[in-house]
């Protein structure tokens, strides 16, 4: 079973969307599991102090590498948190899931990304405040510092929810329909081809005749190449990456086929 673990200082925000429609039923039937851990309970001192200012000076507060490390540790160590509300059919070994600390410096998550951590046994995902998180604990733990875009947050836990989901429905059964998910952006290099459905006209707008005509080739071909040119206009960098001469290979964005 995929198991995935938030270590976080409000535990109230989860499961979130993570608890609602298709990730919320696939959690119910036993399909991957979540904890939440409550950061505050390895606070030191009777108000669970976890912070402090940085070395040096400066603004704000930074998250103290002992209290951090004893997190990761009781989960590591496999002990049952009082925070989790489920009750794993299967046990995960740990030492096996990547510890993750939600940072805007850290490499972008991407689908690949998404595809790796549904392939393995599930994530423990550190969700930081304030300034971040104590260099040591990083070093020290082994951490992976992952960002979900060039962006800041109040918390890693937006950030971490929206990572979870990503890879949480790609695990079988989850999503139900499997060409559902390849198809999508990302899957095959590129952007996702427009969809249409009812009623045929709509505004003044119609639905592209091709993909009304019942030829499946021509389908196919009217929306690879709707992918190719979208991409190839919004997103260059995933087209450089899909074609090795971009320029020459440019798609042609003139009339939809009909």
């Amino acid at each position: 079973m995929f198991k995935a673990t938030a270590i976080t200082l409000i535990p109230e925000a989860w499961p979130g969307p993570l608890g609602a429609s298709i990730l919320g039923r696939a959690r119910a039937e036993g399909l991957w599991d979540l904890e939440t851990v409550d950061l505050r309970q390895f606070g030191l001192g009777k108000h669970r102090k976890v912070d402090d200012t940085p070395a040096g000076g400066g603004a704000g507060l930074v998250l103290r590498p002992d209290v951090a490390a004893e997190a990761i540790d009781f989960v590591q160590k496999g002990l049952k948190s009082t925070q989790s509300d489920t009750e794993s059919t299967q046990s995960v070994p740990e030492g096996t899931r990547p510890v993750i600390y939600l940072s805007p410096r850290g490499r972008r998550f991407d689908q690949q990304m998404a595809r790796d951590w549904a392939a393995g046994p599930g994530v423990i995902l550190f969700c930081g405040r304030f300034e971040g998180l104590d260099e040591r604990v990083l070093e020290g733990r082994n951490m992976q510092e992952v960002s979900l875009g060039d962006f800041v947050l109040a918390g890693g836990d937006v950030a971490a929810m929206a990572m979870l989901e990503a890879a949480v429905r790609l695990l079988p059964g989850v999503a139900g329909n499997s060409a559902s998910i390849t198809g999508e952006s990302f899957e095959n290099g590129l952007l996702e081809y427009p969809q249409y459905t009812l009623p045929r006209e709509w505004e003044g707008r119609l639905t592209p005749p091709v993909l009304l005509s019942g030829d499946h080739k021509r389908i196919e071909e009217w929306r690879i190449s709707r992918s190719k040119a979208l991409t190839f206009e919004r997103r260059p960098d995933l087209y450089a990456a899909y074609s090795e001469t971009p320029t020459t290979n440019a798609p042609e964005t003139g009339d939809e086929p009909d």
